[in-house]
C-alpha cells in the first residue's frame, strides 16, 4: 500500500514538476530574452562605462565585482516570478483546482512548484554567467570560478529560498499588483542594497552593520566567494544562514498547502 502510494506521488509529482518547467521553456522569448538583454545593457553601463572609472575593488576589475551579484539578482527575481505567478495564476483561473483535486500530496504539490521555479532561477543565473564570462574574457581575462562546489551550493540555496518566498507570494496575493509590488517594491531594492554594486567597506560602520540584516547580502558574498575567492561576510555562516532560512520557507509552504491558504478562497 506504501509502495502504491510512492508511484502515485513520485508520478504527481514528475508530471506538475514537468508542466510547469515546459510551460517556462516552450516560451523562451519570455524566460530568456529580456534577462539576456537587461544583462548585457548592466555589464556594458555598470562594467565597461562605469567600471573605467571605479577601476578595481578588493583587487578585481569592478565588472568581475559587479557580476556574482547580477547572477544573484537574475536568479533570485527568476526563481520569485515563476512559483509566484504560477500560484497566482493557477488561482486566478482556478486550474489549480485540478492539483488539489489529485491524489499528490501537499507536500510534493509544493516541492514541484519550488523546484521548477529554482531551476529557472538556475538557467537565468548561468544565463548571466555567460554572457558576463564573454564580456570579461574579452576585456580583461576568463573569469575564475575558485570555489565551484560552493558557488553551486549557494546558488540552488538562493534559487530553492526565493523559489518558496514566491509560493508564498503567489498564494497570499489578492490581485497581479500585489505580486509587482512584491517583485518591484521589495525583492529587487533588498538585492540592489545587497552589495551588489559597492563594497560594504566603502559604508559607514553604521550602514555596514544595517546591511548584515539584508540577507541579500549573504547571498552576494556567497556567490562572490565561489566565483572569485572573495568574500565581506564568512562564506561559511552565509551558507548556514541561507539554509536555515531555506528550510523554514519550505516547511511554510507546505503547511500553506495543507491548510489551503488562498487556494480555497
Amino acid at each position: 500500500m506504501s509502495g502504491g502510494r510512492f508511484a502515485v506521488d513520485a508520478t504527481g509529482f514528475l508530471t506538475l514538476a514537468k508542466r510547469e518547467i515546459l510551460r517556462y521553456l516552450r516560451r523562451p522569448w519570455n524566460t530568456f530574452a529580456p534577462p539576456f538583454i537587461t544583462n548585457v545593457l548592466y555589464f556594458s553601463v555598470f562594467g565597461v562605462i562605469l567600471g573605467e572609472r571605479v577601476g578595481t575593488i578588493t583587487g578585481v576589475p569592478y565588472i568581475l565585482f559587479i557580476l556574482p551579484g547580477l547572477v544573484v539578482l537574475g536568479a533570485v527575481s527568476n526563481s520569485f516570478e515563476n512559483s509566484s505567478f504560477s500560484i497566482f495564476h493557477g488561482r486566478w483561473n482556478e486550474y489549480i483546482h485540478e492539483v488539489l483535486t489529485s491524489p499528490l500530496s501537499y507536500t510534493r504539490m509544493a516541492w514541484a512548484y519550488v523546484l521548477s521555479a529554482a531551476t529557472r532561477g538556475l538557467l537565468v543565473g548561468g544565463l548571466i554567467a555567460a554572457i558576463g564570462w564573454g564580456i570579461i574574457s574579452a576585456l580583461y581575462r576568463p573569469v575564475p570560478v575558485e570555489h565551484p562546489l560552493y558557488l553551486l551550493a549557494s546558488l540552488s540555496v538562493i534559487a530553492l529560498l526565493f523559489s518558496g518566498l514566491g509560493v508564498v507570494g503567489g498564494l497570499i496575493a489578492r490581485d497581479f499588483d500585489d505580486l509587482t509590488v512584491m517583485n518591484q517594491f521589495i525583492l529587487r531594492p533588498l538585492v540592489f542594497f545587497g552589495a551588489v554594486f559597492y563594497s560594504l567597506e566603502d559604508l559607514t560602520p553604521l550602514l555596514r552593520d544595517i546591511s548584515l540584516f539584508n540577507p541579500m547580502v549573504y547571498m552576494v558574498n556567497g556567490v562572490r566567494y565561489g566565483f572569485l575567492g572573495v568574500a565581506e561576510v564568512d562564506p561559511g555562516f552565509s551558507l548556514v544562514v541561507l539554509g536555515g532560512m531555506t528550510v523554514v520557507v519550505l516547511a511554510v509552504d507546505v503547511a500553506m498547502f495543507k491548510r489551503g491558504y488562498g487556494l480555497t478562497d
